[in-house]
C-alpha cells in the first residue's frame, strides 16, 4: 500500500489552490526544462496535494508553449500518484451548457506543434491510450462534482486543437459532426505524457461557451468566457476540496493498470539504449529501467 498524492493541474482562471495546510511554493528541476511555474505543495484533509498552474501564474504560456513534459516529469518527481486536470473548454452539445463540467474519457488529438512523448531515438516505447483516462479517478471527480452541486456530465470526447485561435465555424461544425463533445487546447499531449509516466489521469473540462457552431452563439465571446471562467474557478476549488475524502490517504495499485503502463512498452534492446536519454527518463520510467 502506498500513500496517495494528488496532483492538480489548473487551467485558465485557476492559478492557486485554497485551503492547503503547510502550503509552500517550490521550484522543481526537470531534465525536460522548466515547468510552467513553481508547484504548490501542502496537505488537505490528511492527504498530500500538489498544485501546478498550467499556464503559469499570470497566464504566461500559450497552449502550444506550455512545457508539458517538464510539468508531468515534475509531478512524477514529487511522487504524485493521481493527476486531476482542470481546464476550460467549448461545448458541441446543447445539453453541455456554459458553467457545466464534463468528465472527459476520450480524445481526438489535432495538435501538431508539441512534443508528445518522453521517449524517442535511443529508447523507443509505445503505451496504449485506447482508454486514456482513469475510471477510478473519474469516479471520484464525478462524485465530488455532484456533492458540490455542480451540473456534471460523465463521459465525453475532447477535441484537442492547437490554438491559440478559436475554431472557425466550419471547423466547429465538422468536429461536432465527428461526435466530439467538447473542445480545448491543453489536454493533449498532457494525457499521453501522464500515461507514459504511469500516473492516473482524469480531466475535468469546464464549459465556458458553445464554440462557434451554435446558431445563437456563432462566435466565441471572450468577455463572456472570462465571466464564466470566474464562476467555474470557484466550483473547481469546491470539487478539488472534496477529493481527499473520496480518494483517501492510502492507495492500492490502480485496478485499470494506469500505474503499470510501461510494463511491456519499451522496445529498444538494453544494449542499444541511449544513456543520455535514459538519464532524463529516471523519474518517468525509472520503475522499468
Amino acid at each position: 500500500m502506498m500513500q496517495t498524492k494528488i496532483g492538480i493541474i489548473g487551467g485558465s482562471g485557476i492559478y492557486n489552490m485554497d485551503g492547503l495546510q503547510n502550503a509552500n511554493w517550490t521550484r522543481v528541476e526537470s531534465p525536460w526544462g522548466a515547468p510552467s511555474d513553481d508547484v504548490l505543495t501542502g496537505v488537505l484533509d490528511g492527504v498530500d496535494m500538489v498544485f501546478l498552474p498550467r499556464h503559469g501564474r499570470g497566464h504566461v504560456y500559450t497552449p502550444t508553449t506550455v512545457p508539458y513534459r517538464a510539468n508531468i516529469d515534475a509531478l512524477k518527481r514529487l511522487g504524485v500518484t493521481d493527476i486531476i486536470s482542470v481546464s476550460a473548454c467549448g461545448s458541441f452539445r446543447e445539453e453541455m451548457a456554459p458553467g457545466d463540467f464534463v468528465i472527459v474519457d476520450q480524445f481526438i488529438d489535432r495538435t501538431f506543434a508539441r512534443e508528445k512523448s518522453f521517449f524517442g531515438t535511443g529508447c523507443v516505447a509505445h503505451v496504449s491510450v485506447a482508454h486514456p483516462t482513469c475510471p477510478r479517478l473519474s469516479d471520484a471527480c464525478e462524485n465530488a462534482a455532484r456533492d458540490a452541486g455542480i451540473n456534471v456530465h460523465r463521459g465525453g470526447t475532447y477535441l484537442a486543437m492547437e490554438g491559440p485561435q478559436f475554431s472557425s465555424q466550419a471547423e466547429s461544425k465538422m468536429y461536432r459532426a465527428w461526435g466530439c463533445d467538447v473542445i480545448g487546447m491543453t489536454n493533449m499531449p498532457e494525457a499521453k505524457l501522464a500515461r507514459e509516466a504511469e500516473i492516473c489521469y482524469a480531466p475535468v473540462a469546464m464549459v465556458t461557451d458553445y464554440d462557434s457552431w451554435h446558431p445563437d452563439h456563432d462566435a466565441v465571446d471572450v468577455n463572456e468566457v472570462i465571466k464564466t471562467l470566474q464562476g467555474n474557478g470557484t466550483k473547481a476549488q469546491d470539487l478539488v476540496g472534496r477529493l481527499p475524502a473520496l480518494l483517501g490517504p492510502d492507495r492500492a495499485p490502480c485496478p485499470h493498470g494506469c500505474d503499470r503502463a510501461l510494463e511491456y512498452a519499451l522496445m529498444t534492446a538494453p544494449d542499444k539504449r541511449d544513456p543520455a536519454l535514459l538519464a532524463k527518463l529516471d523519474a518517468v520510467a525509472g520503475r522499468v529501467l
